[in-house]
């Protein structure tokens, strides 16, 4: 338990079964999320704060069996101590003393029940009556420093769930059928060296988005807007993927090299700013996206189909709206999507753009298939038709599983753990297999 003298808050509760109990809560907060000790803390926002879990857990328990629970502290303002009770909605009445500037609840006028003996947990360097005893929570015998980040924090701020979309380096592997052991090694080099950068990418996004995460009831728990791991660590995390990433480009050829920094500039430029340009946010991310498939033809030397380019751009496009339209419905009516510029009213319209570009990169599909590109790879091309339906039965699924609230955020995210997504991909795989 961290001391009410090096944080910003004191908390209390008590108890008058048998004995009347007092527990503190510390809330470890930043300088960003919370006032300077004895300011003014009108604007303080609960919401960007960091609790301590197991004391809160700890206090809804004894809450739960009837035990009144306080909030008590000598050292913040009115407004900060009752935004927090407010926040954690766990105590049965709050007060500040006179170090705080003002009383909603003066000592004289506190519960009896804390006269009649109280257990305390808090700053060690509170003086406590005869009647009052501290506890100790095990292990926690002195000031406890900040938490060192495990390898599943560290494998979060990465990313690495996001690393099966770089899968799609690998696809002109599969429409070249240039299948030998060196191009697939090349492959997977490729795919490495995108999953690094790809991960700088999200580190640099993370700490831009500090505030913004912090206020998000989902992205708080992030690593760094958690405040698990350190900023100047994640730039150092950023800084070493980085080159590592480029030094596998660098081995594999200087053109796929050169595609990869393309990729790092459109990439951190839509962190800046591209992300918050209506409608060019999407466009970007079906970029994104569709580099991937340049870099993978780069990378073992095939030409770039013209017909993959164009197929790339509107699937994806088609996703990045779909994802724009999950967070759209999940806002209430009349907000704005936080920096993106997106209102709940154009719902509708990311809807229609997203079925749109879906069925369009079917088109795209029907046509290579009767083009002389296809008469040239394929011995069976008019097996490839049978991908049609199955694509276009997957587009319409992700929709009407969007329109349903069944897709928590990322539809690519979503396809890489539904199994009806799975099947649907392999599916195809084997027609065009089957089709060679």
């Amino acid at each position: 338990m961290v001391p009410e003298s090096a944080l910003p808050l004191g908390m209390a509760g008590l108890s008058t079964r048998f004995r009347a109990i007092t527990a503190a809560v510390a809330a470890a907060l930043g300088p960003e999320a919370g006032p300077g000790r004895g300011t003014d803390a009108s604007g303080f926002d609960p919401s960007g704060a960091q609790f301590d879990h197991d004391v809160v857990t700890f206090l809804l328990q004894v809450l739960g069996e009837g035990r009144p629970v306080y909030l008590c502290s000598e050292t913040y303002p009115e407004p900060f101590v009752s935004a927090v009770a407010a926040h954690l909605g766990v105590f049965t009445a709050w007060g500040v003393g006179p170090g705080g500037q003002s009383s909603s609840v003066p000592r004289e006028q506190l519960p009896p029940s804390l006269n009649q003996g109280f257990d305390y947990i808090g700053s060690a360097t509170v003086a406590l009556p005869g009647s009052a005893s501290r506890v100790v929570r095990p292990g926690r015998s002195g000031p406890a420093g900040p938490a060192r980040a495990s390898v599943r924090n560290w494998l979060k701020l990465f990313r690495v769930h996001q690393y099966a979309k770089n899968a799609l380096v690998m696809v002109p592997l599969l429409t070249a059928h240039k299948f030998t052991l060196a191009s697939a090694a090349t492959s997977l080099l490729a795919v490495v060296a995108f999953s690094l950068c790809a991960s700088a990418a999200y580190i640099l996004n993370d700490l831009l988005d500090i505030k913004a995460d912090r206020a998000h009831p989902t992205k708080r728990n992030r690593p760094i807007a958690s405040r698990v791991v350190p900023a100047s660590q994640a730039v150092g995390a950023m800084g070493l993927v980085l080159a590592v990433a480029f030094a596998i480009a660098l081995s594999i050829s200087v053109e796929f090299c050169g595609v990869l920094f393309g990729y790092l500039v459109l990439t951190t430029s839509y962190s800046f700013w591209l992300k918050r340009i209506t409608t060019v946010d999407v466009v970007v991310l079906a970029t994104l996206y569709t580099v991937r498939v340049i870099g993978g033809a780069v990378a073992i030397d095939v030409p770039i189909s013209e017909w993959l380019l164009a197929f790339s751009l509107f699937i994806f496009m088609s996703l990045a709206l779909v994802k724009r339209y999950i967070e759209l419905a999940s806002q209430p009516d009349g907000a704005v999507l936080a920096a993106r510029g997106y209102q709940v009213d154009d719902k509708s319209m990311v809807a229609i753009l997203a079925a749109a570009s879906g069925f369009n990169a079917v088109v795209i599909f029907t046509l290579y298939i009767s083009s002389d590109t296809v008469r040239a790879l394929y011995s069976y091309p008019q097996l490839l038709w049978a991908g049609c339906p199955i694509l276009m039965y997957w587009i319409s699924r992700v929709m009407l599983f969007a329109q349903r609230g069944l897709i928590d955020d990322d539809p690519v995210t979503f396809a890489l753990k539904d199994r009806a997504s799975w099947v649907a991909l392999g599916a195809i795989g084997v027609i065009m297999l089957a089709a060679i």
